[in-house]
């Protein structure tokens, strides 16, 4: 896995290229880096003003959290059988099935469903309470 550069090494070859010391493949090649790096480090500049990397930024961000987990949960509760396809349904959700369930995840919610049986009316069931030496043998 690649570190991240330091915000010296950052500023260093944003500097080289403000002071025209090279085009982009040229301060790439001299620091080391990508092409690409240069490029998002001028961008990065240009629009943010900084050269602080940005990881907490990254990646897509959470819609369904903080804008329907309380509902979702109160669906749950009150409905515990639907499917995550029901859930989507009801809380008419634009998102996919495994988005929901990585909500359902984050919820801190079990989730289980036996679409292909007929539910459970006599509850759980384990393993024969008799012990195996008490059993009758068979001739």
């Amino acid at each position: 896995m690649k570190k991240t550069l330091s915000v010296d090494l950052r500023e260093r070859i944003v500097a080289a290229y403000d002071a025209k010391e090279g085009t982009r493949e040229e301060v790439a090649k001299r620091f080391r880096v990508s092409v690409g790096m240069v490029k998002k480090l001028l961008t990065q500049k240009a629009r943010t003003g900084d050269l602080r990397p940005r990881h907490r930024f990254s990646g897509r961000k959470a819609r369904l959290m903080p804008d329907h987990g309380a509902g979702l949960k109160a669906l749950i509760a009150q409905e515990p059988d639907l499917t995550l396809a029901e859930l989507k349904d009801r809380l008419a959700l634009d998102c996919t099935v495994a988005a929901m369930h990585w909500v359902v995840g984050r919820l801190g919610l079990t989730y289980k469903k036996r679409r292909s049986m007929r539910p459970n009316k006599t509850g759980r069931r384990g393993p024969d309470p008799t012990p195996l030496a008490a059993a009758p043998r068979r001739a």
